[in-house]
């Protein structure tokens, strides 16, 4: 956008003074961000933006041209960006307090420069599960993130297999829909499973996995505690007459009467964070000489998600795969670790493109689930992006082994 003209009236002999804003607090800001950014900037990691109040002119910061711009619509936004807190701003941004346009991405280059202290909140979310029961919790979980319509997760999941865990891609311009292709083939490789076999999958989703390797005759039960997620593949599986079934079943719970072939658990870690009773769990389904596959995002600490994670994506007990801690406890059973591969890249370019696709059906979304949950789901695509990019948070597949 172009700066506007200042006309100076001739018989002035002074410069005219540039126009303020109507609301003093505003201004108040605009010298807060500047004191903020003369620092950020020094380390090199700032993007030049632009801010205005209303429909004012804008105030740019940085040099060269602007990569997205803030409109400031009321004082709860200036409150909200004044605090410098990252949750309160994009709850200002969700509740149209404020507003953000042009490259989402290279925003959260200003992460650095935002707090986020919201102790009682992750206190909060590790002690429900002691009070209300873990079981209890991940259903209402699972049920606040995945329960909603089908349609509006098909707006960003890749177009093949609606898979919504991570591809591994051979480049970076490769399509989704191969890098999932890729990693599925891979999962069903490491396992090896055959037609006939009986394979866990633990959290069906969309039903990428049942799907594919159903149409290989892979018998795949899928556990699942959304309701959504149970329906979708009930159908599908109805639909595409493949050997498989869906059991609405917390995997703790699950008592089959049975042993499985093979397992596999496509992002579902994050959800699981007691490791030793899932390692306990995992020895009591997998009959010996089977191997189980796992993918996950993950961190070097435990419990290390975003307070906005926390609040408004996956509540109550969550956690990112701290991979280390994960293999402590794997090295107390009888399991073997046969391999572990570094997919954080791979989860960043698959975050990319989700959120790419999300952009793209904006109008849809938006018609489809109102624009809060499009605003709340876009800064959690592109700052899960932005994590994997900058290594804040990695990813990881692994593969094990019980000895016969």
């Amino acid at each position: 956008m172009q700066e506007a003209e200042i006309a100076v009236a001739p018989a002035s002999k002074t410069p005219s003074k540039p126009e303020r804003s109507p609301d003093p607090a505003f201004n108040r800001l605009i010298g807060i961000l500047r004191r903020a950014c003369q620092e950020y900037y020094a380390t090199g990691k700032g993007v030049p933006f632009q801010i205005r109040w209303q429909d004012g002119e804008p105030i740019r910061f940085g040099s060269g041209e602007s990569v997205f711009s803030v409109t400031v619509r009321d004082r709860t936004a200036v409150s909200a960006l004044a605090s410098l807190d990252a949750t309160t701003i994009f709850e200002a941004y969700m509740l149209d307090h404020l507003d953000f346009r042009g490259d989402m991405e290279r925003f959260f280059a200003f992460r650095d420069m935002t707090t986020d202290n919201h102790p009682l909140r992750y206190f909060w979310s590790l002690v429900k599960p002691l009070i209300f029961g873990q079981s209890r919790m991940d259903r209402s979980g699972i049920a606040t993130h995945y329960d909603h319509s089908q349609e509006f997760y098909l707006s960003f999941l890749d177009d093949r297999h609606r898979c919504y865990s991570h591809g591994v891609f051979l480049r970076d311009d490769e399509p989704l829909e191969d890098a999932i292709t890729r990693k599925l083939d891979f999962a069903i490789e490491q396992i090896g499973a055959k037609a006939g076999d009986r394979i866990l999958d633990i959290g069906g989703g969309w039903g990428a996995f049942n799907e594919y390797a159903g149409k290989k005759g892979i018998r795949v039960t899928s556990l699942t505690i959304s309701k959504e997620s149970e329906n979708f593949l009930n159908a599908m599986i109805s639909r595409e007459k493949i050997p498989c079934e869906v059991v609405n079943c917390h995997l703790y719970e699950y008592e089959p009467g049975m042993k499985f072939d093979g397992i596999v658990n496509l992002g579902v870690t994050e959800h699981l964070p007691d490791y030793a009773k899932s390692i306990a769990t995992y020895q009591r389904l997998l009959k010996p000489g089977g191997k189980m596959y796992l993918d996950a995002s993950a961190c070097r600490e435990k419990y290390k998600f975003h307070s906005f994670i926390y609040r408004y994506i996956y509540p109550n007990n969550c956690s990112p795969a701290v991979i280390q801690e994960w293999l402590t406890h794997l090295a107390k059973t009888p399991f073997q670790l046969c391999g572990v591969w570094d997919d954080r890249w791979n989860y960043y370019l698959t975050a990319k493109l989700w959120s790419e696709k999300f952009e793209r059906n904006r109008d849809k979304i938006v018609g489809l689930e109102g624009e809060i949950l499009f605003r709340q789901f876009q800064i959690y695509l592109w700052g899960t992006a932005d994590v994997f990019k900058r290594d804040i948070m990695q990813a990881y597949r692994w593969v094990i082994k019980l000895p016969e």
